[in-house]
C-alpha cells in the first residue's frame, strides 16, 4: 500500500499504539489502513468414486490441474462462494455438505476454506477458466500437475477420510521451508 485510500496521500508501515502488528498509517490524515489475508473459497467436488479437477486456462499455474476455487466476493456466504466458482469453473451444480479443509498460506496472505460437495446428476463442462474439466479416481489423480499445495492438501484428506469411512475438517498449512504440511 502506497497511498491513503482516504485523501490520497502517502502512507507509512509504522507501529500504532495499543496494536501487536505495523499498520499502514497514512501521513496526513492518520487513517489507520487494516490489510487482511484474502480468503479463498472452493469445493472438492465428487461423483460416485471420483472428484472434479479443471486444468486451469488462466494464471497463476496455467494448465496445471486444480480444485474449483477462487476469492470470496464481498457479502458472499463462503458456502455461497464455493458454488459460484464450482460453476465458473467446473460447470457444474454442487450441493455443498459441510467444510472439508481449512488451509493457511501465510506466504501468500490467503486462507482456503475447502468445502465438500456432491455434484448434482453429473453434469460437468469446463468453465471460463478451464481448459479441461474431468472426474478422477484416487489413482488418477495427476498429483505432479496440481496447481496449489492447498488442492493437494485437500485431495489428500478426501481419499484418507474416505478409507475411513468418514469426512471431517482438517487445519493445514505451507509452511516457509516450502514443504506442504500433510
Amino acid at each position: 500500500m502506497k497511498f491513503c485510500s482516504t485523501c490520497g496521500d502517502r502512507v507509512i508501515l509504522t507501529d500504532v499504539d495499543g496494536d501487536t502488528h505495523k499498520r499502514y498509517v497514512c501521513t496526513n490524515c492518520k487513517t489507520i489502513h487494516y490489510t487482511n489475508p484474502k480468503l479463498v473459497v472452493g469445493a472438492l467436488v465428487y461423483w460416485e468414486d471420483k472428484v472434479i479437477l479443471c486444468r486451469r486456462a488462466i494464471e497463476p499455474r496455467l494448465g496445471f490441474w486444480n480444485i474449483p476455487a477462487g476469492y470470496l466476493e464481498d457479502h458472499e456466504k463462503a458456502e455461497e462462494g464455493a458454488a459460484r466458482e464450482v460453476w465458473e469453473e467446473a460447470g457444474a451444480k454442487v450441493n455443498i455438505e459441510g467444510v472439508l479443509a481449512i488451509y493457511n498460506l501465510p506466504e501468500a496472505n490467503q486462507v482456503y476454506i475447502h468445502f465438500i460437495g456432491e455434484l448434482i446428476d453429473g453434469v460437468y463442462s469446463n468453465g471460463v477458466e478451464s481448459i479441461e474439466t474431468k472426474l478422477f479416481s484416487e489413482e488418477e489423480i495427476p498429483w505432479k500437475d496440481l496447481a496449489f499445495t492447498s488442492s493437494a492438501f485437500a485431495l489428500r484428506k478426501y481419499f484418507q477420510d474416505r478409507k475411513q469411512g468418514k469426512i471431517g475438517t482438517y487445519i493445514g498449512s505451507f509452511p516457509q521451508t516450502g514443504k506442504a504440511n500433510y
